[in-house]
């Protein structure tokens, strides 16, 4: 499988950073399936300089992943506990993006302001989500660096 990431710089060698706000699937290294999608990410990171790294992944069979084929109940529940601060023994997790948009969904469920059920009515994406997060330095060992380009709205 090939992934994209995109930031501010050519990343050869993946680290997990462990600081700044909580994300969807907690600490780790952010990758996406979806080209674009990586490209959207390092423009919002670098009007100037934004840049993609590729990578191909040979997962090892013994690692822990979790994969979310869609938005479901348990996905909705891990992000939730993810952005809080929880973490989770999981070395890779895969699954749809929460965006800015569906964040708000979110803290709006958390805070009880709208049920399950309407946060999937109005979740719902009208263009489809990838990301894959790489949460321990053992799954860091499955990404190899392919290249690097910059990125562009084309």
């Amino acid at each position: 499988m090939i992934v994209y990431h995109g930031g501010k710089q050519e990343i050869k060698k993946p680290r997990i950073l462990v600081n700044g706000f909580n994300k969807d699937f907690g600490y780790g290294f952010y990758c996406s399936e979806i080209e674009k999608q990586a490209k959207k990410w390092a423009m919002t990171k670098s009007l100037t300089h934004p840049i993609v790294s590729v990578f191909q992944v040979e997962i090892n069979g013994d690692l822990n992943i979790k994969k979310f084929d869609t938005m479901t109940d348990e996905w909705l529940e891990f992000i939730a506990r993810c952005r809080a601060g929880e973490t989770h023994s999981f070395d890779i997790v895969e699954g749809p993006m929460a965006d800015d948009t569906v964040w708000d969904y979110v803290n709006d469920f958390i805070a009880g302001r709208i049920s399950k059920e309407l946060f999937f009515e109005f979740a719902k994406f009208k263009y489809p989500t990838h990301q894959i997060t790489f949460c321990t330095e053992r799954a860091l060992q499955c990404l190899k660096f392919e290249r690097s380009f910059i990125a562009n709205d084309q």
